[in-house]
């Protein structure tokens, strides 16, 4: 895998220039992401954050080939490209390796865009799916989607007397993705650099459908300063809230075991999106969320095939 030195002298995909906000994690991710490409890439990407402050006529911030698809189709959109490709390929008129990836947020991965996603994998198109997660549509006015936490803060789950918050759990997407038994999928963090660009070049890489699924931290819909960023993205995963594993052709195995599990409260308490929760009468809502994190990270390690207190081989204590 590339070391720092050699990913920051590759031709940037995603330049600088663009309107998205200071510490975005959108931002940081896909930089990781594309500069992982040992190959060009033709990318879909779809209505979101991401597209509307990279693409504001007349200038760009993409340095490679970029289709904007409407928010439900980017999946569709990339898998039409695709087949384009390994049709040109046959016929002789084009000899280079180009990779295909389809970028969304959790908006246009979890709700709008499952079914057009859940239709590309099961046809078995050779891309790869990163969805930017930051729990919530954050272009369109911070409104809950399937990617939201539970007792989250969104402009169409206030926290007030009916509801503190919003009141169901998120989806698992990245279970979703692993149900359709394609070669690989990944859960990240940009936070853990080394660990995104390894899993982004194993999935660049790998023939067949990949889907990527990160967290991405966004300081204007989770409530925080932009400088808090990594910090408040390392403790989503220090705190086993967001767990860093690799699924391969159906096996699992874990990328990154905290020192120590910290308690999910930390992470919750660094965000106003959660400000509601610490007050006397939700109080008991932290409790259950800590629960429903243990038992998902419990599963997780047998999944693995490792127990509580194991030492784990082959897993990275650092990132």
């Amino acid at each position: 895998m590339p070391t720092a030195r050699e990913l920051v002298r590759r031709k940037p995909v995603l330049v600088s220039g663009h309107r998205m906000c200071s510490g975005c994690g959108a931002a940081m991710t896909l930089r990781q992401v594309l500069l992982s490409s040992p190959y060009p890439v033709v990318i879909a990407c779809a209505t979101g954050c991401v597209e509307v402050s990279t693409s504001i006529f007349p200038e760009t911030a993409w340095n490679a080939s970029w289709i904007h698809s409407a928010f439900e189709n980017t999946a569709a959109t990339i898998s039409g490209v695709e087949a384009a490709y390994r049709a040109l390929k046959r016929k002789g008129k084009i000899e280079r390796e180009i990779k295909f990836i389809a970028i969304a947020g959790d908006g246009g991965t979890y709700d709008i865009g499952l079914q057009a996603l859940s239709g590309a994998l099961e046809r078995w198109h050779d891309f790869v799916f990163v969805c930017y997660d930051n729990g919530a549509y954050m272009n369109t006015g911070i409104q809950r989607s399937g990617a939201t936490p539970r007792g989250a803060y969104t402009t169409t789950t206030p926290a007030g007397k009916v509801i503190p918050g919003k009141v169901h759990p998120r989806k698992d997407l990245t279970a979703i993705a692993v149900a359709h038994n394609i070669p690989y999928v990944a859960q990240a963090n940009a936070a853990y650099w080394r660990d995104l660009t390894t899993k982004a070049e194993k999935a660049i890489t790998t023939e067949g459908p990949a889907v990527l699924v990160i967290y991405s931290d966004c300081n204007l819909g989770h409530g925080h300063e932009p400088s808090e960023a990594i910090d408040i993205s390392r403790l989503a995963t220090e705190t086993c809230f967001w767990p860093l594993y690799e699924v391969v052709e159906g096996k699992y195995r874990l990328t990154y075991r905290p020192k120590e599990k910290l308690p999910v409260r930390l992470w919750l308490e660094r965000q106003a999106r959660f400000r509601h929760l610490f007050e006397p009468q939700n109080e008991h809502i932290i409790d259950e969320i800590q629960r429903e994190v243990d038992k998902a990270w419990e599963r997780l390690l047998w999944l693995c095939g490792e127990s509580k207190g194991e030492s784990s081989e082959g897993v990275d204590k650092g990132a």
